[in-house]
């Protein structure tokens, strides 16, 4: 009787013990910045929403590089930087981000923060992002094609297979 009452008050100890680790771990909102800095974006707190991101960013984490693109084309919590901008995009977008690959191809269709635009690499990254599923690329897609003519289509076509196959392999 006592070695029973011994191994419940251990199971006791064990069921406390566990509760202590389950307290003791990160709460989900806590868990997720990039959840967060979203929540934060669409209530308007894009200082907060930056800080929050920054941490995932620096880590390599697409979504959230896409975000401080977002952030920084828009001048949402910062000053608006094309360069800082482009440079964020491209970071999510080369790990296969769709939506920051529709966001280069943007900054190469207008030129926008470039000398001039570059529709080869914009009809290129639309591609991409198409490909990755993006449902607002192909709409890019067919107002971009009216400026092109075929030589730099075919280039850009050209330039999509080489990217295609390292960045989505199976497809």
């Amino acid at each position: 009787m006592k070695r029973q009452r011994d191994q419940e008050g251990g199971g006791k100890t064990v069921h406390a013990a566990i509760l202590a680790l389950v307290l003791a771990l990160p709460s989900p909102v806590a868990a997720n910045p990039v959840e967060n800095a979203r929540d934060a974006m669409e209530a308007g707190d894009f200082t907060d929403a930056m800080e929050l991101l920054r941490g995932p960013a620096r880590s390599g984490n697409a979504d959230a590089e896409e975000l401080i693109g977002i952030l920084y084309a828009m001048g949402l919590g910062v000053e608006r930087d094309d360069r800082r901008a482009f440079e964020w995009y491209l970071r999510s977008a080369m790990k296969g981000h769709p939506g920051a690959q529709s966001g280069i191809g943007w900054y190469y269709e207008v030129g926008r923060g470039m000398p001039a635009p570059d529709l080869v690499r914009a009809y290129m990254w639309y591609t991409l992002s198409a490909i990755g599923g993006d449902p607002d690329a192909a709409i890019s897609l067919e107002e971009v094609v009216k400026k092109m003519d075929q030589a730099q289509i075919d280039a850009a076509l050209e330039l999509v297979e080489d990217y295609k196959v390292w960045m989505y392999p199976f497809r």
